[in-house]
């Protein structure tokens, strides 16, 4: 009767927590936070300065005290402390109706396929600690499926690719379960460091993450563009030491990220190899949806569907598809229950 009573008032808040974004879904009101998941820490005093969008200005502009850190790495927590401090932020923002006795939130949160129970585990403890009453788990891919809009119940191969800030999710689902899934660590971060490091080996200049990604987002191609298109980037020359800013065009760019795109696009091709035939049949009618930020690379659909020979799709609005479909859950935890991740019980060590 208790929980009935709870279910009825609390703001049950579902949560991408992802490595470069982390975005906040609460039940009968949608997407209320879209914020960078960035920390800034006063490492004298370990006192937390900023988080999210705030934190995201002082990345590289901070005395050396100060440091705008980053809690998740490749979608798992490197740091508990920050982690839960953000997710607190995070909850506490997202609830609008605040009264004494008001119940404390359920949140679903997505995680990354293949993470060990450690891992969960971790999740599970930093949103306990954060004020959460209850923790659930839904893998990423699953939920972007849900997100989408893909008849992931139905005994039909859905294939999602879900390209992030830390990892890479490549998943077939159906009838409510993942049949195969792949995690690359390799994402939209990994292509910010090629770009850094493109630009010191060719150019001898040195710039910073924000420009990098500026970059890709801007010029940035995994295919041949139509038109040809220039960016300037300003930073420090490395043989001089002083500030320089040269013209870069997208085929300069396209050529520094082209290792790690042929690795997210050998990762979905030996996905496709490794599925059942019959639900490969479903995959060459439905075709190839990719979602996450990453998915927004220009012309990444049309090099997955030139090397896999099968039709790739956006989906509308990426970035936000995995807290959507955490949302539908949330929505109808009841009838949804048995897509959320089985959490075992870890054996205390002997």
């Amino acid at each position: 009767m208790l929980s009935k009573i709870a279910r009825l008032f609390s703001e049950d808040i579902a949560i991408d927590l992802g490595t470069a974004n982390s975005v906040v879904y609460v039940r009968g009101r949608g997407i209320v936070i879209q914020e960078p998941s960035v920390v800034a820490v006063n490492q004298k005093t370990g006192q937390i300065l900023a988080i999210g969008l705030e934190a995201k200005k002082m990345v590289g502009r901070t005395p050396a005290h100060i440091v705008a850190t980053r809690p998740l790495r490749a979608g798992v927590i490197s740091d508990f402390e920050v982690t839960e401090q953000m997710l607190r932020y995070f909850i506490e923002k997202a609830q609008k109706k605040r009264f004494l006795l008001n119940p404390r939130p359920r949140i679903i949160v997505g995680i990354p396929c293949g993470v060990t129970e450690v891992e969960k585990k971790a999740v599970i403890d930093a949103g306990k600690s954060a004020g959460a009453r209850e923790v659930f788990l839904i893998e990423e891919p699953m939920a972007a499926a849900l997100g989408a809009r893909l008849p992931v119940q139905e005994a039909g191969g859905n294939f999602i690719v879900d390209i992030g800030g830390g990892t890479c999710e490549v998943a077939v689902i159906s009838l409510g379960g993942i049949v195969l899934a792949k995690s690359l660590r390799v994402a939209g971060d990994r292509l910010n460091e090629d770009i850094i490091q493109f630009a010191q080996e060719e150019y001898k200049l040195l710039i910073g993450e924000r420009t990098a990604e500026a970059i890709k987002i801007g010029i940035g191609s995994a295919y041949l563009l139509k038109e040809k298109r220039e960016m300037p980037i300003r930073g420090r020359n490395l043989v001089t030491g002083l500030p320089e800013e040269i013209l870069v065009s997208d085929e300069n760019i396209r050529r520094a990220i082209e290792k790690s795109v042929r690795q997210i696009v050998t990762e979905i091709r030996t996905a496709i190899e490794e599925t059942p035939p019959e639900l490969l049949a479903d995959i060459m009618a439905n075709g190839i949806y990719l979602s996450g930020g990453g998915s927004l690379l220009k012309g990444l659909d049309t090099l997955v569907a030139k090397e896999t020979k099968i039709p790739t799709k956006i989906i509308e609005d990426p970035m936000t598809a995995v807290v959507r479909g955490a949302g539908m859950v949330l929505e109808n935890l009841d009838e949804l229950e048995e897509i959320l991740v089985e959490i075992k019980e870890l054996e205390p060590p002997r």
